[in-house]
């Protein structure tokens, strides 16, 4: 059994700053890329930003400069630091890795189950 847990969304206002954990568990290989997506209501699922194992980072363009990825390997967690917040950045924010189980001979992709981020003031 494999899980991605995610917290730290919520309300914020415009302006404000929001930091989303999230921590994989269970009987785990190797992880190669974490990240989040982010999906608002009527659209569809948009990647914000991943990181890789090797630290190598990629974002939507409309987040450059405001939002920030980490990771700690030893603990399989990933951070997203977010910024200058503003209502188009509401949405379902839900955690991604594409990992490599124990029991299995390739990677495959795993979601969390979503935490949702609303930017109102």
């Amino acid at each position: 059994q494999v899980q991605l847990v995610e917290s730290g969304g919520g309300l914020v206002q415009p302006g404000g700053s929001l930091r989303l954990s999230c921590a994989a568990s269970g009987n785990i290989f190797s992880i190669y890329t974490m990240g989040w997506f982010r999906q608002a209501p009527g659209k569809e699922r948009e990647l914000v930003a991943t990181i890789t194992s090797g630290g190598s980072t990629n974002y939507l363009d409309s987040v450059k400069g405001r939002f920030t990825i980490s990771r700690d390997n030893a603990k399989n967690t990933v951070l997203l630091q977010m910024n200058s917040l503003n209502p188009e950045d509401t949405a379902v924010y839900y955690c991604y890795a594409y990992m490599r189980l124990m029991a299995s001979t390739r990677a495959d992709p795993y979601w969390g189950q979503g935490t949702q981020v609303t930017v109102s003031s």
